[in-house]
């Protein structure tokens, strides 16, 4: 797969958790455990930047930042995750809003790889 195309599925990827979260506030139930989801190379976009991307990818302006931000994005997602299966639908609703920290991470996240992507 191109970079381009890791790029576009790992956005998509990530974009679908909001949802997956949500679903886990509401339910208080989720398929992953919170303390998966809080490692960033569980996911395929994790693997790929750890382990299967090309050093001339790797060597990017733009592929630390991006390291760095998909770590806080799993971070902060399995932090949410584990206040909604445990119980604390308020608080993970609360770090769900638009001015919470996932929303953040996520925007920044997904702009910084539409960023790279562009730079390709």
């Amino acid at each position: 797969m191109s970079i381009h195309d890791e790029i576009n599925a790992g956005i998509s990827a990530h974009g679908a958790w909001k949802e997956k979260l949500l679903k886990a506030i509401e339910t208080g139930e989720s398929e992953v455990a919170p303390n998966v989801v809080k490692t960033d190379n569980n996911c395929a976009f994790g693997q790929w930047l750890h382990n299967d991307i090309d050093s001339d990818a790797k060597s990017s302006s733009h592929y630390k930042d991006i390291v760095d931000l998909h770590a806080q994005f799993h971070q902060e997602a399995g932090s949410i995750l584990e206040l909604a299966t445990n119980g604390d639908k308020a608080k993970a609703d609360e770090l769900m809003g638009s001015d919470g920290k996932f929303a953040t991470l996520s925007a920044s996240l997904t702009d910084k790889m539409n960023e790279w992507k562009a730079s390709q």
